[in-house]
């Protein structure tokens, strides 16, 4: 039989055990909580941002509000030689969106381009395009996650371009990602002008890297594409062209005289403030997280843009 003393030793060795395990649970209330990524963005110095070059800006005016495409020759430079040249003609203007599928595209241009005695001409920009689905590696800066992407042997960013890699053949190309813009085409690779593009506006659709030559993302407005009606399956395509959303106009910014340019600024992917705040989300550790992820996927970063303050 136990002696009365080693019961009371054994359960203020219990007691102490369970004081301790508590202490080491409860939150330290003098350390600060670990900033949110939306807190380390709004904190982000100046030199984080970067101002978009005019020139591969392309303003999409629908009835819902402004769409600003940011264009990307670094990826797709003949897609993007045409589609300004497009832009300068007006080609876009009075054309419509003809096609929402519903998790997939939002799809512009010309809905009567296959019929050659209805479709508008391309005028100048009525050149071949070659495919244009990857690029060298060692011809972009690729900022890498630290996380495996199962599309490829690395994901990551190229000045603020959602883009993989393979190490293998050495290419880097654009992700099909939320808000990526690509040309459509036929299926001859080469078959496409860049006169009809598609958005992404849906889950992505990975599948399509390096079999779209990408020309850009949507760095504002993307809920003037996102939030239109849906087409019928199976291909979103409107049956009837009064369905179709009119496009006012399609216009290359540095067309415009700067007071009409938005202040817009997106925060760079290679800045220490794009790290932290991918971090922040790879291990949500605020109250409401109680098994941090510890991994992100490419599609799943938000890609900041802001509209600057007035000095």
């Amino acid at each position: 039989m136990s002696s009365p003393r080693l019961l009371l030793s054994t359960a203020l060795l219990a007691l102490s055990l369970t004081t301790a395990t508590a202490q080491a649970a409860e939150p330290d209330r003098n350390t600060p909580a670990p900033m949110t990524a939306a807190q380390i963005i709004a904190a982000a110095p100046a030199s984080a941002w970067r101002t978009p070059d005019p020139d591969n800006l392309l303003y999409m005016q629908l009835p819902g509000g402004l769409v600003v495409i940011e264009l990307a020759p670094q990826f797709a430079p003949r897609h993007v030689a045409n589609i300004r040249q497009l832009a300068r003609q007006g080609f876009w203007d009075g054309l419509s969106v003809y096609r929402v599928q519903d998790n997939f595209v939002a799809q512009f241009g010309d809905a009567l381009a296959d019929d050659p005695a209805s479709a508008r001409p391309l005028g100048a920009a009525a050149t071949a395009l070659p495919a244009e689905f990857e690029v060298a590696s060692g011809s972009v800066a690729f900022t890498a996650l630290p996380d495996p992407d199962g599309w490829s042997d690395a994901a990551g960013f190229v000045d603020g371009f959602a883009a993989a890699r393979d190490h293998q053949s050495a290419t880097t190309w654009m992700a099909h990602c939320y808000g990526m813009v690509g040309a459509g085409r036929n299926n001859a690779p080469d078959s496409s002008q860049g006169a009809e593009l598609y958005v992404v506006i849906g889950q992505a659709p990975r599948n399509l890297d390096r079999n779209m030559s990408a020309v850009g993302r949507v760095i504002h407005g993307i809920e003037h594409l996102s939030a239109l009606p849906r087409g019928p399956e199976p291909m979103g395509f409107y049956p009837q062209r009064s369905q179709d959303t009119p496009i006012a106009s399609i216009q290359l910014a540095s067309s415009l005289p700067p007071e009409q340019r938005l202040p817009l600024q997106v925060l760079r992917t290679d800045s220490a403030s794009f790290a932290a705040a991918t971090e922040a989300r790879r291990n949500r550790r605020d109250a409401f997280y109680r098994r941090p992820a510890g991994h992100i996927d490419l599609c799943n970063i938000p890609l900041p843009s802001r509209l600057a303050s007035a000095p």
